[in-house]
């Protein structure tokens, strides 16, 4: 896997002001901006739509922000090189309520459903399905009342899947892989195949970290939100794939469960739980080390990042890269390769080492660096990445999903286009 330097490195401009984004107010508080950006694959028949919402801050104006959050100014030694991780930009919204934040994120949400569907050339009244990857949700009844929201009918299939960063590719490999299904009550991706499904990631980060005193989360984190619209088995067909858990024993990323679970292990076991809610909304909740103090998130550090999910990280991806190309000599397709692979963009330096020790492994794909105008949004950012990518996809390609994040959880699947 080759790693491509950061694309515009040193273009500071928000998202915001970048072309095709649509930005409008929602009436909350003192307003609050909400840039959205539709992409289309006519040939693929798979389009979406991303976006973040509350202020947009650069590097230079950050560390004032954090340190109000904080009630202190962040010293010298505090400031990170976020430009040296690949973040040039992110975005914040102030403090509200909880009423507010909860309207805001339910505008938010069935806006980019909505935005989707319509990037497909779907009413929201056809959607089959929707699957969600989020961290810190800020109801559990969030993705049914969205949806509502949206227009999408109550019959409609409905997964939540909290598995922290992972959340978008577990959504993503639960549509896809027959082979995964929620705890033997329903095969979602059987359930799903051939219908018109929205899968995505949305992030609140903000609010996540607003309350945290981690000084590195409250740099690195943003809001941020990605949603595609596809139809399983026909404009995205599975090809392999893994998943895996590796609970996180030393609490190198600590996150607290907004969602229900048990809290519980029990060896051999999976730590995700399942919970139907109702016949049409499915919960997969995965456990995750939590801090001990009640904080929403504490980080280790850069270099307990990189341990955390490198290596595991590296092990999964060379399995799957290996089992993509003996599927290919089975099927007589020896020299298809990947076009490219979408990674979690956990920050730049993570993903640069890891692909330095993939390449050990023979492991050799373009993996491009797409979201240095977000920061680390989590479960959205694998989605806002292929959307990145998506029109310059063709027909009949294949690429490599790379999912992971804290608890730990992994999804890495190849996936053919078209």
């Amino acid at each position: 896997m080759t790693e491509s330097l950061p694309e515009n490195k040193n273009d500071s401009q928000s998202f915001f002001n970048k072309e095709g984004v649509v930005v409008s107010q929602i009436e909350i508080g003192d307003g609050i901006p909400l840039g959205i950006k539709t992409v289309s694959n006519s040939d693929l028949g798979i389009a979406g739509a991303y976006g973040a919402w509350g202020t947009s801050y650069d590097n230079a104006s950050l560390p004032d922000f954090v340190g109000q959050r904080l009630g202190t100014p962040l010293g010298d030694d505090e400031i990170m090189n976020l430009e040296d991780l690949g973040f040039l930009n992110r975005h914040h919204t102030p403090m509200l309520s909880d009423n507010d934040h909860l309207e805001l994120e339910l505008e938010v949400g069935a806006q980019m459903l909505r935005k989707a569907a319509d990037a497909s050339g779907w009413d929201t009244s056809e959607v089959q399905g929707v699957l969600i990857g989020m961290s810190c949700p800020i109801s559990n009844d969030y993705l049914t009342r969205i949806s509502e929201k949206a227009g999408i009918p109550t019959d409609a299939l409905k997964v939540t899947v909290h598995k922290a960063c992972d959340g978008s590719m577990g959504a993503l490999h639960l549509a896809l892989n027959p082979e995964l299904s929620a705890d033997g009550n329903v095969n979602i991706a059987e359930e799903l195949k051939g219908k018109k499904v929205l899968v995505g990631g949305i992030e609140a980060l903000s609010r996540l970290t607003s309350r945290a005193k981690d000084k590195n989360a409250l740099q690195l984190f943003g809001n941020g939100a990605g949603v595609i619209g596809l139809v399983p088995g026909e404009t995205m067909k599975f090809l392999t794939g893994k998943s895996h858990e590796n609970y996180d024993e030393d609490g190198l990323l600590q996150l607290r469960m907004f969602y229900p679970h048990s809290g519980e292990r029990v060896p051999g076991r999976s730590m995700l739980e399942t919970q139907f809610e109702s016949s049409k909304s499915i919960r997969i909740a995965g456990l995750m080390h939590e801090p001990l103090d009640g904080a929403p998130i504490l980080m280790a550090g850069l270099m307990g990042m990189v341990k955390l999910f490198v290596r595991t990280g590296v092990e999964v991806v060379t399995d799957v890269y290996h089992e993509y190309h003996s599927l290919m000599d089975r099927l007589g397709q020896s020299g298809k390769s990947f076009e490219l692979a979408i990674a979690h963009h956990a920050n730049y330096k993570i993903n640069l080492l890891k692909a330095k020790q993939l390449m050990k492994n023979g492991v050799q794909i373009p993996m491009p660096w797409l979201l240095n105008d977000f920061g680390n949004v989590s479960a959205a950012s694998c989605m806002i990445a292929f959307l990145r990518q998506l029109q310059s996809l063709k027909a009949g390609d294949h690429i490599l999903f790379d999912g992971f994040g804290a608890g730990t959880y992994y999804d890495v699947m190849a996936v053919s286009l078209g």
